[in-house]
């Protein structure tokens, strides 16, 4: 049977290659010696919104502050348009990470140390301690149906994949409800150990019928599935209110599918 990692008592993963998470899709990844951060979003509980689109609240702040991290050597930014997946506090973090790594549209917006990828598109980064690690782009869709269908809506979105010779695969979703696209991923990188998963399934009434946005608990099971991933850390199902479903949901599907042992909740 796969166990759940061991976790400490701040919350971050004993495993080779620890997670903290903070709330919303932010978490921190250490990986051959290299800090990467996803998503950040640090701001306090609020709304968001100028009148021209849907208003989203932020219910809870995350379990740190910017300055409580450290170091932190690459940040994973799935989109940069969307606030839950890129706050004020976030925005402000960027300043001082020397490599951040992001769609194509949001490498041109963002400018400075941001680098825009395309899929499948890899960059070899330099480890401490000597040798690299790539991080290549996966694809990913935000909301139902193609990505034709979906970009013009809700924008470009990426993931991430994180590789070295000598350790198992990191997958980072970010903001994907396409199961197809994690199928892609699997194909190419059969042997991922590590999943963190964007999950929550985030609905706005008013932006395609109200369809899940990103995967639900039952798609993050069946993304475990196909991944055959051994660790799955989820984020982004908390802190927000149109994420529709929490941790009840993932644990419930996780359960039904037999797959409960590979949530790592640390």
């Amino acid at each position: 049977m796969r166990r759940l990692s061991p976790v400490t008592s701040t919350g971050t993963t004993t495993e080779q290659f620890p997670v903290r998470v903070f709330g919303g899709p932010t978490a921190l990844l250490t990986y051959g010696g290299l800090t990467f951060l996803t998503d950040p979003t640090f701001d306090g509980p609020g709304t968001y919104g100028d009148g021209s689109g849907p208003e989203l609240a932020k219910t809870a702040p995350a379990s740190a502050t910017p300055a409580e991290l450290g170091r932190v050597d690459v940040v994973l930014l799935s989109h940069d348009e969307h606030p839950d997946n890129l706050d004020h506090a976030g925005r402000a973090l960027l300043a001082d990470v020397p490599l951040v790594l992001t769609t194509p549209g949001g490498g041109r917006r963002l400018g400075g140390a941001a680098k825009g990828l395309a899929d499948w598109e890899t960059v070899e980064l330099t480890r401490p301690d000597g040798g690299t690690v790539t991080v290549t782009a996966a694809p990913a869709v935000h909301g139902p149906g193609t990505r034709e269908e979906v970009e013009p809506v809700t924008g470009q979105v990426v993931g991430f994949v994180l590789t070295a010779p000598d350790l198992p695969a990191v997958y980072v979703s970010g903001d994907n409800a396409s199961l197809d696209a994690v199928r892609q991923v699997a194909e190419r990188f059969p042997a991922i150990d590590t999943a963190i998963l964007f999950a929550g399934a985030p609905r706005i009434p008013v932006v395609f019928d109200g369809a899940a946005l990103v995967l639900d608990s039952a798609s993050a099971a069946e993304a475990t599935r196909i991944l055959d991933a051994r660790r799955v850390v989820p984020v982004h199902y908390n802190s927000w209110s149109h994420f529709s479903e929490g941790l009840d949901e993932l644990v419930a599907a996780f359960t039904a599918a037999g797959l409960a042992d590979r949530l790592d909740l640390g």
